[in-house]
């Protein structure tokens, strides 16, 4: 009569948190539904919101939204352009439940308390923090000679960080004093280093490498892009219009030029690569146009309802996600990284969104009312993370079938 051992069976592996860009992206296209929601029902008057409407919009898109993004990406990137391990599961798992714990309070304070709303800015703030220094140790233990990209990454960060302390500071201070006009010095920092430089510090390097482009960049071509935002910034932050604008054309035009240089060939690329070319091209455009209507504005004192922002944060920004997010998950989950025709059509719906928006403002400026122009962009917001969701979600929770 034979015996036989039973060896315990190996605890089943969770899926879902066994890589850091799964719950990153999954929780990130939750909160960009439920934020794109909540702002169109505050906007309709069909809720009241306990802070302002422009507040909630810009630091729940920020910081629960694209942060998360943010941070999916670059969890897995940036350990392979440092050269040094994969960040530890027990690490990010920290980070992004945190950062749930925050995005869910600070929705229930928006509706119900802005001292709730305020306390789960904290929380955001702590989990941003952590996800912040996970990256400097990386930075710091890595092994690659070369690390420029990674390390204008970190400052993109850094400015970041610190605009965050500073609202959250603000915010509680105009909680208990008449402590206003506050926030119109944050909007210009956080779209120029946090949308806008930050996603060009990690398109200008994984872009050309995906599109096996040899051309050699110009010499302190992030440099020169960094100061020329340091130089926007301050004069958006002092009011000087003018010598902001001329910064963005001169910028556009600088960004334009070395972007040609790289011969990328977007029209003989598969999908999965020419929508990030198209996103590359929106930088130079978002800024030239951008500037061109803060001069309109200037002269003719109307109000272009922040096109430039939306050109930036939709066409370059959203883009960019769009195509890495989809690239990056059919990657890491074992897939040939080519866009299928649900994909594609995504990316075109991602256009339509952006010239809705554009269109929108430019209806505002001229005295129009058409209140189905901000419908049709606010709903093709929601449409596209839906239906990409839907696309993707499974794979980023089970893994490819």
């Amino acid at each position: 009569m034979s015996t036989f051992s039973a060896t315990p069976l190996p605890p089943k592996q969770n899926y879902f948190l066994s890589q850091p860009h799964q719950p990153f992206f999954v929780f990130g296209l939750l909160w960009a539904i439920v934020s794109m929601v909540l702002f169109v029902l505050s906007h309709k008057g069909i809720i009241t919101l306990s802070i302002s409407e422009n507040q909630f919009h810009l630091y729940s898109l920020a910081f629960l939204v694209f942060a998360q993004f943010f941070h999916g990406f670059l969890f897995t990137t940036f350990p392979r352009f440092c050269s040094t391990m994969p960040i530890p599961k027990e690490a990010y798992i920290r980070i992004v439940w945190l950062y749930q714990i925050g995005s869910v309070l600070f929705f229930a304070g928006s509706l119900l308390s802005e001292w709730l709303a305020l306390f789960a800015m904290v929380a955001v703030l702590f989990a941003h923090s952590m996800a912040v220094f996970a990256l400097y140790w990386i930075y710091k233990i890595g092994q690659s000679p070369a690390k420029q990209d990674p390390f204008w990454i970190l400052v993109a960060h850094g400015i970041t960080l610190i605009t965050h302390l500073l609202w959250i500071i603000a915010f509680g201070i105009s909680l208990i004093w008449n402590f206003q006009n506050w926030f119109t010095l944050i909007p210009p920092i956080i779209v120029n280093f946090f949308f806008v430089f930050l996603t060009f510090s990690v398109a200008q390097r994984m872009i050309p490498f995906f599109s096996h482009s040899q051309e050699p960049k110009t010499k302190y071509f992030v440099e020169a892009v960094f100061g020329a935002f340091i130089v926007k910034t301050l004069f958006a932050l002092i009011a000087f219009t003018a010598g902001e604008a001329v910064v963005g054309i001169l910028l556009s035009l600088y960004l334009l030029r070395e972007f040609l240089q790289w011969k990328l060939h977007p029209f003989n690329s598969p999908a999965i690569i020419w929508i990030l070319h198209l996103a590359l091209f929106w930088l130079p455009v978002g800024l030239l146009i951008g500037s061109l209507i803060q001069i309109i504005e200037m002269v003719y004192n109307m109000s272009f309802l922040f096109a430039e922002i939306h050109l930036l944060a939709l066409g370059f920004l959203t883009t960019i996600l769009i195509g890495f997010g989809t690239r990056v998950t059919l990657g890491h989950s074992g897939q040939s990284p080519e866009a299928d025709k649900v994909s594609i059509v995504l990316f075109w719906w991602t256009q339509v969104v952006i010239l809705a928006r554009f269109a929108l403002s430019v209806d505002t400026a001229f005295g129009g009312s058409h209140p189905w122009l901000f419908d049709t962009a606010a709903c093709g917001w929601i449409l596209l993370f839906i239906v990409w969701g839907g696309r993707y979600g499974k794979t980023l929770i089970f893994g490819k079938k």
